[in-house]
């Protein structure tokens, strides 16, 4: 099995990914829905880092610092970093946001690794939507030193298209900000899976594949 399929799998089996019939907030009626916040215990959080390690070093994405976006992003980019350590060697930095500026103590806008001009650094996410979370950091981290944004790496990219545009959240943000996202697994790797019996759920091809059709970008 690979790193991908076993992803695919651990997700169904977290209740993080699950199949029926849900309304999305952009109205779409969806054949699948991805919650991230049930991965919930400290084994589960273990896990995710090793498959955002996976994804980091199969893409040959070069980084030096880790960077999670808060609040969901600081768990993830912690427990990327211990995989990538454990799993490689790497023993590069993380650091993380604050949603305000500490005024007091040590001050400023960063916890962790201090940025400096030139770093390589790559953004942990769970998924994207919109975009919105990368147009609101890359401001921040470009305040606070000359970084070389490297990648972003999230957990699924549903492959669809935003309402007002025929791109997805994933090529608008390389069109937008020349940031190229990565994701550990995405739609049609889940219907792979479905296909190939790696998780249950044939019933709910015929609705994936038509979703697709509908909502799809091109890729």
């Amino acid at each position: 099995m690979t790193y991908k399929e076993s992803f695919i799998k651990f997700m169904v089996d977290s209740g993080v990914l699950t199949f029926g019939k849900f309304t999305l907030k952009s109205g779409r009626i969806a054949p699948y829905f991805i919650n991230a916040g049930n991965y919930n215990t400290g084994a589960e959080l273990a896990r995710l880092g090793e498959f955002y390690a996976d994804c980091i070093t199969d893409n040959n994405i070069e980084a030096e610092v880790l960077f999670g976006p808060a609040y969901k992003g600081i768990p993830l980019s912690v427990s990327a970093s211990v995989a990538l350590y454990n799993k490689t060697g790497w023993n590069g930095g993380y650091c993380f946001d604050r949603k305000e500026v500490k005024d007091h103590g040590e001050g400023g806008m960063f916890v962790g690794r201090q940025l400096k001009d030139g770093d390589k650094v790559v953004i942990i996410e769970d998924v994207m939507t919109s975009g919105k979370a990368l147009r609101e950091v890359l401001p921040k981290l470009k305040s606070a030193a000359d970084v070389n944004i490297t990648g972003m790496v999230i957990t699924v990219d549903r492959m669809e298209k935003a309402l007002d545009s025929d791109l997805s959240a994933v090529q608008s943000a390389y069109k937008d900000f020349g940031v190229k996202v990565y994701s550990i697994v995405n739609m049609e790797d889940i219907i792979s899976a479905i296909e190939n019996n790696v998780i249950e759920g044939k019933e709910y091809l015929p609705a994936m594949k038509e979703y697709r059709a509908q909502y799809g970008a091109n890729y």
